[in-house]
């Protein structure tokens, strides 16, 4: 019976879009918050494929931005520090705070979290980590701002809605930008913050189109597809 509920509902919010058609920003979201609901606050996320070639090291896309209002999830972080750092990490938040002990933890099987911070003298215990944090996309990276001496803004950040965003394999980079039940301008100016950030991180030497496609989407929701033209004139608002 579930699933057949869960169909209904998915047939019915596919009748919404055209699926040939492109929309502004505005109006994706408009539908998208149209759309029948699941039991749960759906995570709205937006995919963007580019036309950068992720197996080239000078067309490498990979950041992170702030979103003005959040993801709206409630984010665990880990930090690995020590001494006042570590005072400085529990200050600004973080729900665990460790060196030693905490790579221990981890090594046992504990991954009750959400994003990992450290500093860059820690990072001789947390490389030790690597197979457990890595493919869980866990490890703390200088370009994602994870490493780091100022542990307490990179914390505050990420507790504010720091999100990280990077190009896979398949030239898409995949970001939530907050929850179905977030208010359409809340959406709108989560979306804009993303999209400003990817267009500033085109790598130098690419040359072509970049945006190829956009796409927004919520979790149970199909995809609404973005015009890459009418974003350029959504972000000069």
């Amino acid at each position: 019976m579930k699933l057949s509920k869960k169909g209904k509902k998915y047939k019915e919010a596919v009748t919404l879009v055209d699926r040939e058609k492109y929309y502004s920003p505005t109006e994706a979201i408009q539908i998208i918050k149209s759309m029948p609901k699941a039991k749960f606050d759906e995570t709205v996320e937006v995919a963007v494929r580019l036309g950068v070639d992720p197996r080239r090291a000078d067309q490498q896309v990979r950041g992170t931005v702030v979103l003005p209002h959040g993801t709206g999830r409630t984010v665990k972080v880990a930090a690995f520090a020590k001494g006042e750092k570590a005072k400085e990490a529990e200050a600004a938040g973080a729900d665990i705070v460790g060196a030693e002990d905490l790579a221990e933890k981890i090594q046992g099987g504990w991954l009750d979290f959400d994003v990992t911070v450290a500093t860059p003298d820690m990072m001789s215990i947390v490389g030790k980590l690597g197979r457990v944090l890595g493919p869980r996309g866990l490890m703390p990276n200088p370009k994602a701002g994870t490493v780091t001496m100022d542990i307490t803004n990179a914390i505050r950040d990420i507790k504010a809605g720091k999100v990280e965003y990077r190009v896979d394999r398949t030239s898409i980079v995949h970001v939530p930008i907050g929850k179905i039940s977030f208010e359409e301008e809340k959406l709108l100016e989560n979306l804009k913050a993303l999209l400003e950030a990817i267009i500033r991180a085109r790598p130098v030497a690419y040359r072509g189109q970049y945006m190829k496609s956009i796409s927004i989407s919520s979790t149970m929701s199909p995809g609404v597809k973005i015009s890459p033209q009418s974003v350029i004139l959504f972000i000069s608002k």
